[in-house]
């Protein structure tokens, strides 16, 4: 069977048109990824009586620092291994792109199968350290007794999907989610509603669907017609491949890590200056931030094939092309966002739970957090743009900076003098500095020729 190079259209094809050829599929699975959290959150914030929502949601919001931290590790290895691949494949060095393909099976199960071990052996201990309390962490650790194990499956899905689309499958890449998505939609007022199994319900449907995902984005690699595929030599270990993909992943490792962290934080002070309440808010809050960013992501996801091929041909022309491209079509998504949550938060809420004093909570979370939210697609694309070209030093540096220096303290200091109302307030700050360092940091690099 002949073998097309499926990687041609991205250096013969039109900037707007290959980005949004790449986008689109892209945007379409990241909502779909969103939908996966917010739809469990929709059924489970209008299931039940009002005061069991409300710390059903706030249990959910508990799991979000955890969760966190097993994509982290999926992360580290899955952009790390797509990102790696696009240079590659714009060198044509087919088998190098072979060599990453087997080597990021390998680290994805080791290291979630070390994860997910000792995420289960301590789970009521970290939900403690996570905020939770007596009323709020059963509901937590049942939907993780489930989902937890099941993150080996969306590791190996989502990693498999970045794969396809470096490789230049964009459309079955985001068949690969939506397949997933699809499933977890239609099982989920199956267990929560009609079966009656609540919490436990959402997460059963998460943990099946992920599995059926997982099979369906791994068979394409087996394929003889793949430009890409698994091979048996590929898996004789490589230092020097598992280097640079963890090089690579660095990056949004230690974001995903430094937004735990973030988290539990923010869900501690939640809980002492505001009460479980509080923290289902910010399951509200969380929920639309998750949907916008995903957006973004998805942007992301469409223009790192096409930056990484071109940075690695030498076509640097283009690659600066698609970066303004990309960051021209974000900032759109972040300011209808903006205009949104400023002109409607309540009615927002009212799609989460109809408790009054959540409603409340989760209407002022909204008007805040979104406050200083139009330049953030320029941020985060200027720094999937750092990573995409491999120059991890940057990429860490934009994403920790906007963690852990202007996040963190503005925390502290927010509820120290403010009290709930300053914990919201430290998201636009951190916002607004991290989009400063963001700006700076892209005038001042240089669109040159590529050291791969």
């Amino acid at each position: 069977m002949e073998v097309i190079d499926s990687t041609q259209s991205l250096d013969t094809g039109k900037s707007g048109r290959l980005l949004f050829s790449y986008a689109l599929p892209s945007i379409v699975s990241s909502l779909t990824v969103a939908f996966y959290n917010v739809v469990d959150r929709i059924f489970i914030g209008h299931h039940g009586a009002d005061a069991d929502s409300a710390m059903a949601m706030a249990g959910l919001s508990l799991t979000f620092p955890l969760l966190n931290l097993l994509q982290a590790f999926g992360t580290l290895i899955g952009v790390g291994a797509a990102t790696r691949m696009s240079i590659v494949l714009g060198m044509k060095d087919v088998r190098w792109a072979e060599r990453i393909l087997a080597h990021s099976l390998a680290l994805n199960v080791a290291t979630q199968l070390i994860v997910i071990v000792l995420s289960m052996l301590y789970l009521d201990p970290i939900l403690q350290w996570f905020g939770g309390s007596e009323k709020t962490i059963p509901y937590a650790a049942e939907y993780l007794y489930y989902v937890i194990p099941g993150s080996l499956f969306t590791s190996l899905c989502f990693n498999h999907a970045g794969l396809l689309r470096a490789s230049g499958y964009p459309t079955k890449s985001m068949s690969v989610i939506l397949v997933g998505a699809g499933l977890n939609i239609v099982l989920d007022p199956i267990f929560i509603n009609v079966l009656d199994m609540g919490i436990k319900g959402a997460a059963l449907a998460t943990l099946l669907s992920m599995i059926v995902s997982a099979a369906y984005a791994m068979q394409y690699f087996f394929r003889p017609s793949a430009y890409v595929r698994y091979k048996r030599f590929a898996f004789h270990p490589r230092f020097f491949i598992v280097r640079n993909i963890v090089a690579i992943g660095l990056s949004p490792f230690l974001i995903n890590a430094m937004s735990s962290v973030v988290n539990m934080v923010t869900n501690q002070l939640l809980a002492k200056h505001g009460g479980d309440i509080a923290v289902g808010a910010n399951s509200v809050l969380s929920g639309y931030f998750i949907i916008v960013v995903m957006i973004i992501f998805g942007l992301c996801q469409g223009m790192q094939p096409i930056v990484g091929y071109n940075y690695g041909a030498g076509n640097m022309k283009r690659v600066k092309e698609v970066y303004r491209l990309t960051i021209k079509a974000a900032t759109v998504v972040t300011g209808v966002s903006f205009a949104a949550a400023m002109l409607i938060p309540r009615q927002m809420a009212m799609a989460f739970t109809n408790d009054e004093e959540l409603l409340n909570i989760s209407t002022l979370a909204i008007r805040i957090g979104f406050l200083v939210f139009a330049p953030v697609g320029f941020q985060v694309v200027t720094g999937q743009f750092f990573q995409a070209i491999g120059k991890v030093k940057q990429s860490i540096f934009l994403s920790m900076s906007r963690q852990a220096v202007f996040l963190l303290p503005p925390l502290f200091l927010g509820a120290y003098l403010w009290g709930l109302t300053g914990v919201f307030v430290a998201l636009p700050v951190s916002d607004f500095m991290a989009s400063i360092i963001a700006a700076v940091m892209i005038y001042r690099f240089k669109f040159e020729k590529a050291n791969v």
